[in-house]
This record gives C-alpha cells, structure tokens and sequence, in this order.
C-alpha cells in the first residue's frame, strides 16, 4: 500500500500524529535543565596522592614517577599531566576519546594498586576520581559575624551551612574558601626526648595506637545481649596532655611531661580575600544532571531559612555565575519567540 496517497486520502491521522508529537516536543523542551556547559563524560582521570611534609623533589621521586610509569602502560592514553607541590602530587591521566569513562578509572586504579607497595608507607592512599564538567562553583557566598571569631565561623560553615546546602536538591558539592581549621598541636620537647632516650617517631606511634576504638566482642548485661566497644579517643586538649605514653624501656610518663598540648588552628596555607579583606566563605558546586538555575533558586531559599535561624550571621553573595547563563537563556528564547 502506498503510505503517501493513504495519508493524502486521510489526512486527519497525519495531522494529529503532528499535533501530538509538536506538543511532546514542547513538553520535553520545557522540562531540560538550563545549564552553562552541558554534562559530558571525558575519559580523563587524576590521582591525588598527599604526604604530609614532603618536599617536590621527595614527591617526584618517590611517588609521581612510580605513579606515571605504572598508568604509562594503560591502552589508550593519550598524556599524562604531573603537578607536584609541597606535600601532595597530582597524576592527570587523558585517554583517548573513545576510551569508556569507566573503564578509564577502573584502569587507572587497578595501575595504583600495582604499585601502591612500593609507595612510602606514610602515603595517605592515593584519591582516583574522573574529571567532570560540572564541578566548577556556581555560587560564591561569605559568611560574618560580629558575635563569632574566624574559628566560630569556620566551623558553622563546615557543620551548619554544609549540611543545609546539601540538602538542596541538586547541589553536589559544598566548599569552604578562607577561614581557619581546628587543630590540636603537640609540641615536643627535644631536650627532654633525648634525656629519657626517646624520639618523636615513638611518641607519635603510641599516640596512634593509644587513640583507638575497638570493638569489644559481646556480652550478656540483665540477660540481654549488648556489644561491647572499646573507647580509647580524648574530648579535649587536656585529656590528651594527661595521656600516658610507654617508652622503648617499658617506662611510662605523661604526655605534658615531654610536650605542650594546645588546642589551636592550623597554619593557614590559603586564604580568601573580598576588596582586600580576609573573609570565610563557601562555595556551591551543583550535581551531575541538575540545572544551575533550579540549584540557585533553591540554595537562596535555604539560605533565607537560614538567616532567620540565625540572625547574628550575614551571609552575602559574593560571585555569582549562574545569571548570565540565565540572562543567556531568556535571549534565546525572545529571539526564538
């Protein structure tokens, strides 16, 4: 039968087969995420390895060499990218197009493995994660307070305002930029360490043993079996200082004995400045999938929920990218209307 001279002769399917597939159309056209760049999977992969106090020339030698000779034998590489600074090293692995992401980690994992014994055994273990387009920040906030010092607003950032973003549907990441880190401090008196024959690795493994939670196995309490776990952490700098330690002769002293324990921040190694002035603030990085401008909306309406829980803080918009791609968006759809 010839489709064309039915259609001719009952025009009326053609026409509602039309109409019904424009209105899908623009049903489909109306439910696609507005985004900046859209999500794409490249097979490029990077290894993160950190060792706390080594220098560049140690991390070259020692960890990103052994790293790069070993992803060096995966198929489908196409470059291999190194940038090593103090303390850590960043192995970029780019594969050719047609390499799966997946299959890309999955390849470059197995590779660290292959060498991870020959690694310093202080490496923290190296970090495989693929590269993606979304994850650069959308939104830039900062964060005062004339009740709250940089420590106070710091940690209100990581506990209260991470958690409340993360919330938002849509929000992959949030970041703190700027602001200090909690950090108990042990300082070692070296005089003392070489009069009781003692040196900082030893210190340093028993308080690694010592600040331990096992489990306990079980027990029977009032004829109900419970587990039993073994606590061994400290609440405070004090109760560290007070902490007992056992030499390489079998003798036992305190901490405060050899050290100071001061509960303080750490070293700063970055800092975030607005118009020249030191600030603590956050960043929002949306998910995989979701659109910027539904994240942005719903971000500010969490964040008004909590201005009003808590209203010593000031929260202000710092950067903001996600309005020229709406400003981009509505345009496009005057010129297209």
């Amino acid at each position: 039968m010839n489709v064309s001279a039915w259609s001719i002769r009952n025009p009326i399917p053609g026409v509602l087969l039309f109409i019904m597939l424009t209105l899908m159309g623009l049903m489909a056209f109306k439910a696609m995420k507005i985004q900046n760049f859209p999500d794409i999977d490249l097979p490029t992969v990077t290894v993160t390895a950190v060792l706390p106090g080594a220098s560049p020339a140690q991390l070259e030698t020692e960890v990103a060499r052994k790293l790069e000779n070993s992803i060096a034998t995966l198929t489908g590489l196409k470059h291999i990218y190194t940038t090593v600074q103090d303390g850590s090293a960043i192995v970029t692995a780019e594969f050719r197009l047609e390499k799966q992401t997946q299959e890309a980690v999955d390849d470059v994992r197995a590779a660290v493995a292959r060498v991870r014994s020959d690694l310093p055994g202080e490496l923290r273990d190296p970090v495989v994660t693929k590269v993606e387009l979304s994850g650069a920040p959308i939104l830039t906030y900062t964060v005062s307070s004339t009740r709250m010092d940089d420590e106070a607003l710091s940690w209100f950032v990581d506990n209260t305002v991470t958690k409340t973003m993360l919330s938002v549907r849509g929000v992959g990441a949030v970041a703190r930029v700027g602001g200090v880190t909690r950090e108990v401090r042990v300082e070692l008196d070296p005089l003392l360490l070489q009069a009781l024959n003692a040196s900082a690795a030893d210190i340093s493994r028993q308080l690694r043993q010592v600040q331990q939670e096992a489990s306990g196995g079980r027990t029977d309490v009032g004829g109900a079996e419970q587990s039993v776990r073994t606590i061994a952490t400290v609440k405070s700098a004090e109760e560290l200082a007070r902490l007992e330690v056992t030499l390489g002769d079998g003798r036992r002293i305190r901490l405060d004995q050899v050290a100071r324990v001061s509960d303080t921040v750490a070293e700063q190694r970055s800092a975030a400045l607005l118009k020249g002035r030191p600030v603590v603030g956050f960043e929002i990085t949306r998910s995989r999938g979701a659109g910027e401008t539904e994240v942005a909306e719903g971000v500010r309406k969490q964040l008004d929920v909590l201005r009003a829980a808590h209203p010593e803080i000031v929260v202000t918009e710092a950067f903001n990218f996600v309005d020229p791609v709406q400003e981009n968006y509505s345009g496009s759809m005057l010129l297209l209307y």
